[in-house]
């Protein structure tokens, strides 16, 4: 049986992954937290839009605003 999307975040708990969101801003950081609505909590956060990148450090997002999420394959740190 295939994993739901909760348990293939899990999978990247503690790895530093990059997001696409609604409005076309990129995050990137340390996947430190997941909930069951697919919530997340990035540690060491970086936004970058097409003018700007700024740290944001600990950020919670709304899974809903997230469109992909890019991580490393699980324990290699190789990107898909």
């Amino acid at each position: 049986m295939a994993d739901g999307p909760s348990q293939l975040l899990e999978r990247v708990v503690q790895q530093r992954v990059t997001l696409l969101l609604k409005d076309s801003r990129q995050l990137s950081g340390k996947l430190v937290g997941i909930d069951e609505h697919l919530n997340l909590v990035l540690d060491d956060a970086t936004e970058t839009t097409a003018e700007i990148s700024r740290h944001l450090g600990r950020v919670v997002l709304r899974g809903s605003n997230v469109v992909t999420l890019h991580a490393p394959h699980p324990g290699t740190g190789k990107t898909a």
